[in-house]
């Protein structure tokens, strides 16, 4: 999914429900409630919307970091080494304080050897190894990270699904617990790209109970309804900030078409920077 930019705010969707129109009471007057009740509506809609704005750029942003830690963690950490070993040889020469000083920070910053159980965490079960940290004990190529990032089909199934059971739209507490319960159900789905779940899930959703209609609520009700949506909205706003102006969220902004393409071009970067730091370490050490 082509990242926007920025997840926008639903200000302007909440001017009204496009083809509503007034209902009235039998005398003709329109009910002094009916424009609250439409903004109400209205707001709900909008925040709906934000809401699932916010979650798939969230989404995106757990998946490209997970990317972005297989593909150049090693290639960080191989240059950590070399930065405090270039420090030790360069210390070992000359002998001067600054220099010795230089190299114990640089051996501070690189992270200490794990121990055994930290070492294989996640890198083998009850079967034994995984097959890509066999073949990196063996220095065998190790099989690219796969491709994470949900597919076109998963997003419109959990937009849809978003859509349809919000809890937001539960008028009757059980209700919404049922609503809240089933959509932990889809945002799990979506995390993992599972399609094939989240088809599984919206024929579940279809077959369950049918919630009823919402019925207009007093005047009183309602303002207390759009305190809380406008509340919401702001909570909502801070998280999408910060999913924006954060390391992973800053960096798909520079390549919000092609993600894959940015890693690739970090990766040469980084691979020509491990050798010349090599190259440095060998001539330090007269190899």
């Amino acid at each position: 999914m082509a990242y926007a930019g920025r997840v926008t705010t639903p200000d302007a969707e909440q001017g009204g429900v496009a083809g509503e129109t007034e209902a009235t009471p039998e005398d003709g007057a329109p009910r002094p409630e009916e424009r609250l009740e439409r903004a109400v509506r209205a707001a709900e809609q909008a925040l709906i919307e934000y809401e699932i704005a916010v979650e798939t750029f969230r989404v995106e942003i757990e998946n490209f970091s997970r990317l972005h830690h297989q593909k150049l963690g090693p290639m960080y950490a191989r240059l950590e080494e070399l930065d405090a070993q270039i420090a030790e040889a360069k210390a070992a020469r000359t002998g001067d304080p600054e220099d010795l000083r230089r190299a114990q920070e640089l051996r501070a910053r690189v992270l200490p050897m794990p121990s055994v159980e930290e070492l294989f965490h996640g890198w083998m079960d009850g079967d034994g190894l995984f097959p890509e940290a066999a073949a990196m004990l063996t220095d065998q190529p190790v099989r690219p990270p796969q491709r994470v990032r949900p597919s076109e089909q998963a997003r419109r199934l959990y937009r849809d699904l978003a859509r349809k059971a919000h809890p937001d739209l539960a008028q009757e507490e059980g209700e919404r617990k049922r609503r809240e319960e089933f959509l932990t159900r889809v945002n799990t789905a979506y995390a993992r790209g599972d399609e094939s779940e989240l088809r599984e899930l919206s024929a579940e959703w279809a077959a369950g109970p049918v919630p009823e209609e919402r019925r207009p609520s007093r005047s009183e009700e309602l303002y207390a309804r759009l305190e809380w949506l406008a509340q919401r909205k702001e909570l909502l706003t801070v998280v999408a900030r910060e999913l924006e102006e954060g390391a992973i969220g800053s960096m798909l902004k520079l390549a919000p078409d092609d993600p894959d393409r940015l890693l690739d071009e970090i990766a040469e970067q980084l691979l020509a920077e491990v050798a010349g730091r090599e190259a440095e370490l060998a001539a330090l050490i007269g190899q």
